[in-house]
C-alpha cells in the first residue's frame, strides 16, 4: 500500500489557464497519479491519445510560477454533447476555486462551439467533486453499477450549456 502523501498548501499564488501541450505531458501524468491514488489512473498512453484526438479538449490550470494546479481532458462527441473525461486539482491547490475556473472556462469553450450537454462520472463516495458539480449546475442522471475497476458505483451527472 503507498505511503499517503504529507499535503502542505501552496503559498498563495495567482491562476491562469492555458491549453495543454505535450510538453506539459509529463507533468499531467505525475498530478494525475497524486490526485487518483487509489483510482482510476490514466497511463501516459491515455493521454497522450486524448491530446491527440481531434475531438479533445484539455486545459490546464497554471500558477504564477508556472507550475500545473490543475486539469481537464473533454471529448466532444458528433451528437453534439461533451463527455468530461478526468478533472484533477493539485490537493496543494486545493479549496482555492482551482475546478470552477476551470468547469467555467471549459463551459465557455464547449459554448463556443455549440454543445449543448456536458456529461460525466463521479464516484458515489466522492462527496466533494459530487458537491463541486452540483454548485456548477450538473444534476444526477443515475447511478452506474460497479462502473469503477474496484467495483464501485459512479454517478452519472449531466449539465446543460443553454
Amino acid at each position: 500500500m503507498a505511503e499517503e502523501e504529507v499535503i502542505v498548501p501552496a503559498p498563495p499564488t495567482t491562476y491562469s489557464i492555458n491549453p495543454i501541450s505535450h510538453k506539459n505531458l509529463p507533468e499531467i501524468v505525475r498530478l494525475n497519479l497524486r490526485c487518483f491514488r487509489n483510482g482510476e489512473n490514466y497511463s501516459k498512453h491515455t493521454f497522450n491519445y486524448l491530446m491527440n484526438e481531434p475531438q479533445s479538449l484539455s486545459y490546464r490550470v497554471v500558477t504564477a510560477e508556472g507550475l500545473t494546479a490543475g486539469f481537464v481532458f473533454v471529448v466532444v462527441n458528433p451528437n453534439g454533447a461533451a463527455h468530461i473525461t478526468t478533472l484533477c486539482v493539485a490537493p496543494e491547490h486545493r479549496r482555492r476555486g482551482v475546478a470552477v475556473m476551470l468547469l467555467e472556462h471549459l463551459h465557455a469553450m464547449l459554448i463556443e462551439k455549440g454543445i449543448t450537454t456536458v456529461v460525466l462520472e463521479v464516484r458515489v463516495s466522492n462527496f466533494s467533486a459530487q458537491s463541486l458539480y452540483k454548485n456548477a449546475g450538473y444534476s444526477v442522471l443515475q447511478r452506474v453499477l460497479k462502473y469503477y475497476n474496484n467495483g464501485e458505483d459512479g454517478y452519472l451527472m449531466l449539465r446543460s450549456l443553454g
